[in-house]
Formats: structure tokens, sequence, C-alpha cells
């Protein structure tokens, strides 16, 4: 048995007893007015949101305020006949000259505008941090009102990688001015379907 081996197991023969996790249904948020809520907040943020009633409405306005001249791709197959459609088994190299990314999220959460996305949604891990411009499409039932309610969803959750991306890429470390598109997209959308 090599010294790794014996700490692990030595690790492993010694783990305390498992205690309960404490009650946290005090920080269950209101759904009252969710979706406003949400928009409220994540435009506060340097979001866009627009609530919409199906994905031709998100068609027209991905015309409107995208210039779709640009490469454009989504994980949407409604959207597919327009935009090119997101391959798992590209290199993802390839995307490095994205201008707007067209993405599902799981849910969104109310309290800090941010979205869930897993792996599978994202079509490549790297879609959504290395376009120009990202949207993501949401239900509105599908909004949370806290963080704490997002991870009792999450928690037990069977994904290999996840985040929440809230809002447009920025800083303000550089002389304390804020900097959009510093590491990740310039802008974020998000699109509620009713």
């Amino acid at each position: 048995m090599t010294s790794r081996e014996k700490i692990l197991e030595a690790v492993l023969n010694n783990q305390p007893d498992l205690s309960p996790l404490p009650d946290i249904s005090m920080f269950k948020g209101n759904h009252n007015n969710v979706v406003q809520k949400y928009m409220d907040v994540f435009r506060s943020i340097g979001g866009k949101t627009f609530l919409v009633e199906n994905l031709d409405e998100v068609n027209a306005l991905i015309t409107e305020h995208f210039d779709i001249n640009k490469r454009v791709i989504t994980t949407l197959t409604d959207l597919s006949d327009r935009f090119e459609l997101i391959s798992a088994t590209v290199d993802p190299h390839l995307y490095e000259d994205v201008e707007l990314a067209i993405i599902n999220a799981h849910f969104s959460v109310a309290e800090n505008g941010a979205v869930w996305l897993t792996e599978d949604l994202m079509g490549q891990r790297i879609i959504p941090y290395i376009c120009q411009h990202l949207a993501v499409v949401i239900n509105a039932e599908k909004i949370v009102p806290t963080l704490h309610e997002a991870y009792d969803i999450i928690g037990l959750g069977n994904y290999g990688f996840g985040g929440f991306i809230g809002g447009p890429s920025k800083t303000a470390d550089i002389e304390q001015a804020l900097v959009l598109g510093a590491h990740g997209p310039l802008t974020m959308t998000v699109f509620i379907l009713k």
C-alpha cells in the first residue's frame, strides 16, 4: 500500500458522524411578482430582459437587437433553421468568432438575476463565456425567488459541469472603473417565455 493509499484509507475510516442539515425554510422567497422582480434585478446588473410569448418573438427581437450578419449560434433546434446549431463534437476552438450565442437555461434566480446552466444546455462548456453576446431563454415558471431555493434544485442534480451566470461579464478592479466584457460576453439578454 502506497503512502497516498494509507492517507486516503485513514481519512475514509475516520469520518465524523453525519449531522442533519440546518432548517433553511425561513429563507424561502416570495413567489408573488417573481418574474418582474427577476427582470428588475437583471436589468440593474447590466442585462436586458424581454417577456415573450414564443420563440417567434425571440427570433424577431434577435434580428432587431443583434447583428445577425455575423456568426450566431444556438442550441435551440427551433431556431436552427435560421442560426447555426451548436455541436458538442466540434473542436471548441472553432467557436472563437461567435457574435451571439442563444441557449436555454434550466432556471433563473430572482434575487440576483442569475441563470443556472449545465453543459448539456450549453452545447459546449465554452459557449456562454467566449461569445461576444449571450442570449438565454427561460420559462417564466422556472424563476425561483432565492439562491437557497436554487440550491435545493441543483443540490442532488447529476451534472458534470454547471454554473450560475448573472449578467454580462464585468469588472471594476481596474481603477474602479466599470468595464463590461472583461472576461466574457459584452452583453447578456434573457428572453422569458410566458
